[in-house]
């Protein structure tokens, strides 16, 4: 991802107390949770991918009691990680190339981090998920709502620099058929902070 990896990871190391601060914990792509949730079992392994200062969506996960796994890859967040989800196994990596065995997890999240990936990689993040999962897990991932090849913002992302690239909801939901997922649910949430809207798809493992 070169140049844009590293925007993505400044841009959130920098911002990462501000965002922790401006983060709402109770809006409509946190309730979406529950649905992935109640699908599993006490124990379950869950991996969040971007899992950022771990507030709300590792918290909520850690709190329902299923073993969740965070991974970012801006140190900044996975400190703020550290402290709100203490005693989660951490991991700095990459969406596109997850440093976990096959089929290691019951089910994964990703909220906000798909979004700033070069969209020419999504294919490759989504067979990576499918490739962590255990036959039949399950996927919440925020997507990109709209089409927006690419979008190299340097001052507005709560002051710092921040990419973003993502196809429309439809192509969403065709690439997550192509890679071997079953759609159960998708819904078109707004987005917490004010940003628009995302595309929010559960997913299973076919």
């Amino acid at each position: 991802m070169g140049d844009t990896r590293k925007i993505v990871r400044e841009g959130y190391d920098l911002a990462a107390d501000a965002y922790l601060a401006a983060r709402p914990a109770d809006g409509g792509d946190v309730a979406l949770l529950r649905a992935l949730i109640t699908r599993l079992r006490s124990g379950d392994a869950v991996l969040d991918a971007g899992c950022g200062a771990g507030v709300p969506v590792m918290r909520h996960l850690a709190e329902a009691g299923l073993a969740t796994v965070g991974l970012d890859f801006s140190p900044a967040q996975l400190a703020l990680a550290c402290e709100n989800v203490p005693g989660a196994p951490l991991v700095r990596g990459d969406l596109a190339a997850l440093p976990y065995a096959e089929r290691s997890f019951a089910a994964a999240v990703s909220f906000y981090a798909v979004i700033h990936v070069p969209r020419a990689d999504h294919r490759a993040v989504f067979g990576e998920i499918r490739r962590v999962l255990r036959p039949g897990g399950l996927a919440l991932l925020c997507l990109g709502a709209n089409d927006l090849p690419e979008d190299h913002d340097r001052e507005s992302w709560l002051g710092e620099p921040m990419f973003w690239s993502h196809f429309d909801a439809e192509t969403n939901l065709r690439l997550l058929s192509s890679a071997g997922f079953e759609v159960l649910h998708d819904e078109i949430v707004p987005d917490p902070m004010g940003h628009g809207a995302h595309l929010f798809a559960l997913v299973r493992r076919a």
